[in-house]
């Protein structure tokens, strides 16, 4: 058995291949998590946007785990006033990114935002609405529900 806390002895690159192994093991993980998301209203998560393709995951959903730090949760149909917004606090959206195949938004796109972006628009009065059976679940521990009911596409 190998013991970690002394890498010293091991050659680097077998330590690249030691560690890179342990990180890969808990993505093959992930679609478990993901077929049990539930939106805001209590329902299967639905997809958000396929074009551009959405989501931590780019599956579509704006599902979530342990890899997402920004809890990117919030299905939003961007605005320009958003958009400008964002990229005033350092995240350019509307800008395409072809080494990362993401092909920039424009109003009237549909993606997954960091649930605390969407909150600090909120704040700002530049909150985009939002599609909440798109809307991951795991949303109200940002933003309460009545207020994402307030900027909802989907509510008759």
């Amino acid at each position: 058995m190998l013991i970690l806390n002394d890498m010293s002895r091991i050659r680097l690159a077998d330590r690249k291949r030691i560690f890179s192994n342990l990180l890969m093991k808990p993505i093959t993980k992930k679609v478990t998590v993901m077929t049990q998301a539930r939106n805001v209203l209590g329902g299967e998560l639905e997809t958000c946007c396929t074009s551009p393709m959405t989501g931590f995951y780019r599956d579509g959903k704006c599902s979530t785990g342990a890899g997402d730090v920004g809890s990117h949760i919030v299905c939003a149909q961007v605005t320009e006033e958003f958009l400008a917004f964002t990229k005033s606090r350092g995240n350019d959206l509307s800008t395409a990114v072809p080494a990362f195949d993401f092909p920039g938004l424009k109003p009237g796109d549909r993606w997954c935002l960091c649930a605390s972006r969407w909150k600090e628009a909120l704040d700002a009065g530049v909150a985009p609405p939002v599609v909440l059976s798109a809307t991951h679940a795991l949303a109200v521990e940002y933003v309460s529900l009545d207020e994402l009911k307030q900027h909802a596409l989907d509510l008759a």
